[in-house]
């Protein structure tokens, strides 16, 4: 096997089971989450990763959408909800920076406040984004569907990162 393959396959198998233990670890209690999220009134915008420009939010997190959600309603609740904390906001969302304030709305949660929608997909941070820029949950299955970042034009990114290998791949 060459170094590179085998390289690839190392950290395919580290963020594998950095996902398997953050799903472990989400599934013993309710459902509050200590993963970073919007403040009451979230502002989003857009920024560059290594999948291109997508939306983030004013920490630079990565935004994303579930494949899963197949209308403006979220299907991520509990354990998927602590590994993909929802976008919430009191407020209607600010748009900074490239995004389209038209293509926001919320939605209702039964779990606490509404989450932000961006051309009628909820929006999620992913818990394996420790770090500004990151795009580690782009193109993950988990949860019963893919997650990919969000496009300026409120659709998925679904191509590979450029920026060496952040996101696993």
């Amino acid at each position: 096997m060459s170094a590179r393959l085998t390289h690839r396959t190392s950290l395919a198998l580290v963020a594998l089971a950095s996902i398997a233990a953050i799903a472990v670890a989400g599934c013993g209690g309710g459902s509050s989450s200590k993963a970073p999220t919007s403040a009451p009134t979230a502002t989003i915008g857009v920024g560059s990763t290594g999948v291109g420009d997508v939306l983030m939010n004013a920490q630079n997190h990565t935004l994303y959408l579930f494949k899963k959600d197949a209308s403006p309603k979220s299907t991520c609740f509990g354990a998927c909800a602590h590994n993909w904390p929802p976008v919430r906001a009191t407020g209607k969302p600010a748009a900074s920076g490239g995004a389209n304030a038209s293509l926001f709305g919320t939605v209702k949660r039964t779990d606490g406040p509404p989450q932000v929608t961006y051309n009628g997909h909820p929006l999620y941070l992913f818990l394996g984004d420790n770090t500004p820029s990151a795009t580690n949950g782009q193109g993950v299955t988990a949860f019963g569907a893919a997650w990919f970042a969000v496009s300026p034009a409120g659709n998925a990114v679904t191509k590979r990162s450029t920026a060496g290998r952040s996101n696993g791949y």
